[in-house]
C-alpha cells in the first residue's frame, strides 16, 4: 500500500542553505549548463538565501589542489557565514567542522546546491536524509559533466527522499505570499531573470 504523500513546504524559519564546492576549478567541469547560465543560477540561489535570512554555510574541498578556491562572489555575499575548507573529505558530511556547523543552525530543512551533482551534492544530501533532515536540492545551481550524470544523481537522491527543486521554485515556496514583499522579491527575480523585469515595469506603471 502506498503511503499518502504529505506536502512539507520549505519554511524560511526552519531552513538552512548549504553551498557546497562552488570552486573555480570544479565549476570548469560543469557541462550541463552554459557557464553564464550556471553562474547566474548559483548567485540567484545565494541571493535567495541572503534575502530570506537563511543560515548559510560555505564549504570547499581540497581548495589547495586542482579544485581551486570558492568563487569570490559567494564569500562577498556571506562574509560572516561559516566557511569550511575541508582538507580532503569528498563528502562534506564526513567533515566534523561542517557537520557541527549544520547542526548548530538548529534547522530541520537543508537546501543544498553544489558541484558536482552526483558527488558533492548527492553524498551530503543522502547523509543528511539518513540523519533525519528534510533535504531539498537546487537542481539548477548544481552542475556536473553531462545530463547522464545529472539524471543518475537526481534519481538516486529522489529514491532516498530528497526533494528536487529550482532556485525560482525555492524562492516562491519560501516567500509563500506576494503580499509579504512585492518589490523586494520582484527585484531579486529581475536581477536574475531578465524578462522578469518586464513584469515589474508593468507593475510599477500600474501602481502610479
Amino acid at each position: 500500500m502506498t503511503t499518502p504523500y504529505t506536502y512539507k513546504p520549505l519554511d524560511k524559519n526552519d531552513a538552512a542553505l548549504l553551498l557546497v564546492d562552488h570552486q573555480a576549478g570544479l565549476i570548469s567541469l560543469v557541462q550541463d549548463f552554459t557557464p553564464s547560465e550556471f553562474k547566474n543560477n548559483v548567485l540567484a540561489t545565494a541571493a535567495c538565501g541572503k534575502y530570506f535570512g537563511l543560515p548559510t554555510i560555505l564549504t570547499t574541498s581540497f581548495e589547495e589542489g586542482p579544485n581551486g578556491p570558492l568563487v569570490p562572489e559567494l564569500t562577498e555575499m556571506f562574509p560572516d557565514a561559516p566557511y569550511i575548507a575541508r582538507p580532503g573529505n569528498i563528502n562534506a558530511w564526513d567533515n566534523d567542522d561542517f557537520l557541527n556547523a549544520v547542526r548548530a543552525t538548529g534547522k530541520k530543512q537543508l537546501i543544498i546546491a553544489g558541484v558536482v551533482t552526483e558527488v558533492c551534492v548527492a553524498f551530503p544530501a543522502l547523509s543528511a536524509i539518513e540523519e533525519g533532515f528534510d533535504v531539498f536540492v537546487v537542481t539548477d545551481a548544481s552542475g556536473t559533466f553531462n545530463t547522464v550524470s545529472r539524471h543518475a544523481a537526481w534519481l538516486r537522491m529522489q529514491q532516498a527522499g530528497v526533494q528536487l527543486t529550482t532556485w525560482f521554485a525555492m524562492a516562491c515556496e519560501l516567500h509563500r505570499d506576494w503580499r509579504n514583499d512585492i518589490e523586494g522579491l520582484g527585484e531579486l527575480f529581475s536581477d536574475h531573470i531578465p524578462n522578469y523585469r518586464n513584469l515589474m515595469t508593468s507593475y510599477f506603471a500600474k501602481a502610479k
